[in-house]
């Protein structure tokens, strides 16, 4: 197992959006991260479309907050402040300016979110944030229904330097056989560079990570569920760089799969 996973996506910051209602529910969500070997987590709640009212300082303020009431209960878990940012065209504006959070605060990362129902090419939203020093990470794609439609366009994406996160509940069938099936394809393709939990509380969609991290490790292999499951996200937690592109992976058979006559 590895040192300490760390979670580069969950909305455990209470009150701000459809994540964690209050601060019970955000402690235990935190307990229930530590106890499943949860070291760091970068609260992510959602920015602009219909949260265009969560604010860049209000994030900072809360996950200070946040770590002040784990330290008080000597509850040993990181929490540093993000935004899971939908797409938009002011979006690189409100980057720049501060108002939305790169991952960690780090102005390094970026976790992108589509809408639920539709993809749309992001070949030129990655070259603006690349002129901007910025990497995009896609959000769960494995869930997206315009990607599930036309899972071909997923190469394409790595090559171009965008890099994935796929809920460890995907991995595990909480969002059906279709994500599934797509984020398993994904893993055994070597298209992923991060599992995250995407957590919004304590009953439903839950901070855990291990057995998305075992499932990863029978997929692919051992290193492989370290790397997406701790090392890739400790360095988002850091501002460091993140290997890009298509990770060499042992198993193969799955190219079919994202061939290019499943793109629209």
């Amino acid at each position: 197992m590895p040192e300490g996973f760390v979670d580069i996506h969950c909305h455990f910051l209470p009150g701000i959006d459809d994540g964690a209602a209050d601060w019970q529910v955000a402690l235990e969500m935190a307990q229930m991260a530590v106890a499943d070997g949860t070291k760091t987590i970068i609260a992510t709640p959602h920015q602009l479309g219909n949260f265009s009212h969560n604010q860049g300082e209000t994030i900072r303020q809360l996950a200070g907050e946040f770590q002040q009431r784990l330290d008080q209960q000597e509850i040993l878990l990181e929490v540093l402040p993000g935004g899971d940012v939908r797409i938009q065209d002011d979006m690189v504006h409100r980057l720049a300016s501060g108002e939305v959070l790169t991952l960690a605060d780090r102005d390094r990362h970026v976790l992108l979110e589509l809408p639920h129902e539709l993809y749309f090419p992001l070949e030129s939203l990655l070259a603006t944030l690349k002129q901007q020093h910025l990497t995009g990470i896609l959000s769960h794609p494995e869930r997206n229904q315009g990607i599930l439609s036309q899972p071909g366009v997923l190469p394409g994406l790595v090559e171009a330097g965008c890099l994935m996160q796929v809920t460890a509940g995907s991995l595990m069938g909480s969002f059906g056989g279709a994500a599934k099936r797509l984020a398993e394809g994904m893993v055994r393709q070597g298209l992923v560079h991060f599992i995250a939990t995407d957590a919004h509380g304590t009953r439903s969609r839950r901070p855990l990570m291990r057995r998305a991290y075992q499932r990863v490790a029978e997929l692919a292999d051992q290193a492989t569920a370290q790397d997406l499951c701790a090392k890739n996200p400790r360095l988002v937690a850091r501002g460091e760089r993140v290997p890009s592109g298509c990770r060499a992976v042992r198993r193969q058979g799955w190219r079919r799969f994202f061939s290019t006559k499943h793109v629209a």
